[in-house]
């Protein structure tokens, strides 16, 4: 069953997710908060859970939850407003370190990326071990870590020992450890695609190692080929270090699919402000904005805007994105929403064509 040539040099890709991101830097920045349960989010009554910590976690809080419905699981809880400005400074930290150890590096999200170290004369374990005690060092932040031989395995296997953990899957261990999982695990499948497998009593990965590709195909579409190689550790997309930037872009998978459209504008918000800092530190300005949105049967849809002048004020780019959203029928619950910023311009050409003018 097993389909890895393991004769064949692989390559060492590592996933790292800062835990609980909002909020260890409130627990970090406020000591006091340490052990206490801690939700990060919107304070009215509309407001959505950005973050909220293990302790937290524990009363059956998550991300994207309601806030109302939080303070109902967690009254006992400490709920403190986003600062996403200071999260931006320190992801910067966090990820100038992360540049120190692998030039490769593809940057997923504000707390989160995928590092190519097949280059580096390097025990994998011992490079980790020395990454995460320089990011706790130098920040007070933790990280999990996965390490393996391409992407799908290294973010599976950074989630398996939350907070702080490390682990690793290598060839040997493929399909074997994978067969118990359930399918929510795999990459590609979303809640509708895991409720049709279900009702055909398709529980695990164990039962879809089981299926022909043609099956999967027939079933999913064309991701059901994906899907096929994805279980027996076959993936093989680079990681993409973005060198030669036409776009910057910031995007959110959700854990359940969602039409609350507050919760769906404080993500804009947030990814607004992020996307500006991004442009700033680059010196960019961008003319033209799109946002992106992926349904529950995997449908995407996209809509942009180009406007007269180029921007990078965090403001001016929500107040693009949410008229772009408020435009869009949400005909099923969202999986993923996420904005990009191209037609980009360098602050000195803008500059430039300003005082030409």
């Amino acid at each position: 069953m097993r389909q890895i040539d393991k004769n064949k040099a692989l390559p060492t890709i590592i996933h790292v997710d800062l835990d609980a991101f909002y909020a260890s830097v409130e627990e970090r920045d406020r000591p006091s908060l340490k052990g206490k349960p801690v939700i990060v989010g919107g304070r009215s009554h509309k407001g959505v859970v950005t973050t909220a910590n293990y302790e937290a976690r524990k009363y059956g809080v998550h991300s994207a939850m309601p806030m109302f419905m939080a303070r109902q699981k967690c009254p006992q809880g400490i709920y403190v407003p986003g600062r996403m400005e200071r999260y931006q400074e320190a992801s910067r930290e966090v990820f100038r370190i992360l540049h120190s150890f692998s030039d490769v590096l593809e940057k997923v999200s504000i707390d989160e990326a995928y590092l190519d170290i097949t280059h580096l004369e390097v025990k994998p374990h011992k490079l980790v071990e020395k990454l995460k005690e320089k990011v706790y060092q130098e920040t007070g932040l933790t990280l999990s870590v996965g390490i393996s031989y391409n992407k799908f395995l290294a973010k599976l296997a950074s989630d398996w020992h939350k907070p702080a953990g490390v682990k690793a899957i290598t060839p040997e261990m493929i399909p074997g450890i994978l067969v118990p999982l359930p399918i929510k695990k795999v990459h590609g499948l979303g809640p509708k695609s895991c409720t049709l497998l279900n009702n055909l009593g398709l529980y695990t990965i164990g039962d879809l190692l089981e299926l022909s590709e043609e099956f999967l195909v027939d079933l999913l579409g064309k991701s059901g080929r994906e899907i096929y190689h994805r279980i027996r550790g076959i993936d093989h997309r680079p990681v993409n270090t973005h060198r030669e930037r036409k776009s910057l872009g910031i995007e959110r998978t959700f854990p359940k699919g969602t039409r609350n459209r507050q919760v769906l504008i404080t993500y804009l918000e947030d990814f607004s402000k992020e996307l500006s800092q991004d442009l700033k530190e680059k010196k960019l300005h961008a003319r033209t904005i799109t946002l992106k949105v992926k349904d529950e049967n995997f449908k995407v849809q996209s809509r942009g805007k180009t406007l007269f002048q180029h921007i990078n004020d965090a403001e001016e780019i929500f107040q693009v994105a949410n008229r772009l959203f408020q435009e869009l029928p949400l005909e099923e619950p969202l999986r993923l929403i996420g904005i990009t910023a191209s037609n980009l311009l360098s602050e000195d050409l803008q500059q430039l064509s300003f005082f030409d003018l």
